[in-house]
């Protein structure tokens, strides 16, 4: 993505007011994934404000899961990205969940949190998650990491796949989202979230 020098002059300056401890997307960072992640996030964080405490008890449109459980899985899912992410930076491996069935418990166990606690899950594994990404360097955005269930991919990656989950949470809420708001090439062919 290469800047006209009016908007390299006013990036510079908004980063001279911003400071040091500011951080940023790497040069080399898939930008435009990194986009619709953040989008989505806006949009899912709307979706959950407008329902109650009372209401996350209510099915979700997935199977078998309240809403209270889709909530605790979008935050953890965004821990989960988090912990491959730094494993990437650091070149330390360390898995997304130790076992696919240690992802369900901590659904299940997330899911009994309280309201209060549970959208805050979401929103500090979310801020985690975006640390991890503004820290990983051009170079790391193209290392190699391997998913739970072994899919081999690179760092660059994982904003794609952190954008469509949580679009499709968002709408999974059953609270208005609809499919037509997801991004297209986001969307479910079957049309199954």
């Amino acid at each position: 993505m290469s800047l006209t020098p009016g908007e390299e002059a006013a990036r510079d300056a908004l980063r001279a007011r911003q400071g040091k401890g500011a951080r940023y997307d790497a040069a080399a960072a898939p930008h435009a994934d990194l986009l619709l992640a953040r989008r989505g996030t806006a949009y899912f964080a709307r979706k959950l404000r407008e329902l109650s405490d009372d209401d996350l008890s209510a099915p979700s449109l997935r199977d078998g899961w309240s809403r209270r459980h889709l909530v605790a899985h979008a935050g953890y899912h965004a821990r989960a990205m988090a912990r491959l992410v730094e494993a990437v930076r650091t070149r330390a491996p360390q898995p997304a969940y130790p076992a696919d069935k240690d992802r369900r418990d901590e659904i299940e166990l997330g899911a009994t949190l309280p309201a209060r606690a549970l959208r805050s899950l979401v929103y500090h594994a979310t801020v985690h998650l975006d640390v991890e990404w503004r820290d990983l360097t051009d170079e790391g955005w193209d290392r190699a990491l391997t998913l739970p269930d072994g899919t081999g991919i690179t760092a660059r990656d994982l904003p794609r796949l952190r954008a469509r989950e949580v679009w499709h949470c968002a709408v999974d809420l059953g609270n208005g989202g609809r499919m037509s708001d997801i991004p297209p090439d986001l969307r479910d062919p079957q049309g199954q979230t």
